[in-house]
């Protein structure tokens, strides 16, 4: 499909399904935790990635190569993406789903400072005054304790682990070595490497199955294929045909619909403090991946 200046119906269709499956993603990941322990799962959804991303780039007819000259970055990218879902599984654990996706989609902050001090992208005005808006939304999130007590610090503070991980894991993707990877090669050492980190960890976390069902496994599975594999090669492929900048900005709606989804099936408070903090971050998200100068 030709490169195409503005959002069409068909593409703006296609990525509020995939912001969607985004949201959903928190949630399955929620429900799988009552069955295997977070680092565990996380560990095993990355195993079962290698099988569905490597068919993928077999398909295409470019199956994966792994170099020497890739390898330091490549372990690097690996350990990075490994703490990112170590502690976003952990979240899911311990925490909301809305609170989590909340605090995790602070991430344009985070790399926004990592580029402009390593990567030559400067900060803006406006991009400052989204990052003012999304860190005051973050802050707000993590600072305000609903009366139920869902909401735990030790969760909400793993979810800015999460954020933070995402972060380096972009910074380390936009790195010459790994940038000449491209994305799909970029994902395949992501979930190489994370499957060992991930797998030797999960001891230390305590008993590796909990109260585990066949939904549990069905999850496991749809983490592996539909969410890591089939929705990191949609976004990339909405990302070549349509402008970088629009698509990003609509990773403000995932948030939004992650408090939406825990509260109709978790059962989850919403809050005012919650939705201003929401609105905070999505607002600091558009300014941030809005084109042009100043």
């Amino acid at each position: 499909m030709p490169r195409k200046d503005r959002l069409d119906a068909f593409g703006g269709s296609v990525l509020l399904g995939l912001t969607l499956l985004l949201a959903f993603n928190q949630v399955i990941v929620k429900l799988v935790n009552a069955g295997l322990q977070p680092v565990f799962f996380a560990g095993l959804r990355s195993a079962l990635a290698i099988v569905f991303v490597w068919a993928w780039l077999a398909w295409r007819g470019r199956p994966p190569r792994l170099t020497r000259a890739t390898l330091p970055a490549g372990l690097l990218i690996g350990a990075v993406f490994s703490a990112e879902f170590l502690f976003l599984f952990l979240a899911l654990d311990l925490t909301t789903v809305g609170r989590s996706s909340l605090i995790m989609y602070s991430m344009p902050v985070w790399f926004a400072f990592l580029a402009h001090f390593w990567l030559g992208e400067r900060i803006t005005p406006r991009k400052a005054a989204g990052l003012a808006l999304a860190f005051g939304g973050c802050t707000i999130a993590i600072l305000s304790r609903p009366a139920t007590g869902e909401g735990s610090l030790l969760g909400d503070l793993c979810a800015l682990g999460a954020a933070w991980g995402w972060a380096l894991t972009a910074f380390v993707a936009r790195r010459p070595v790994m940038r000449a990877e491209g994305p799909e090669m970029q994902l395949f050492w992501m979930v190489l490497v994370s499957t060992p980190i991930l797998l030797l960890l999960a001891p230390f976390f305590g008993p590796l199955v909990r109260d585990l069902q066949p939904v549990h496994l069905v999850g496991l599975v749809f983490q592996a294929s539909v969410v890591v594999a089939g929705g990191f090669i949609t976004w990339l492929w909405l990302m070549s045909v349509y402008p970088s900048a629009t698509v990003a900005s609509f990773s403000f709606l995932t948030p939004i619909l992650a408090i939406l989804l825990g509260a109709l099936i978790f059962g989850e408070s919403v809050t005012w403090a919650i939705l201003v903090a929401a609105a905070l971050v999505a607002a600091g998200i558009v300014l941030i991946n809005r084109s042009g100068r100043g």
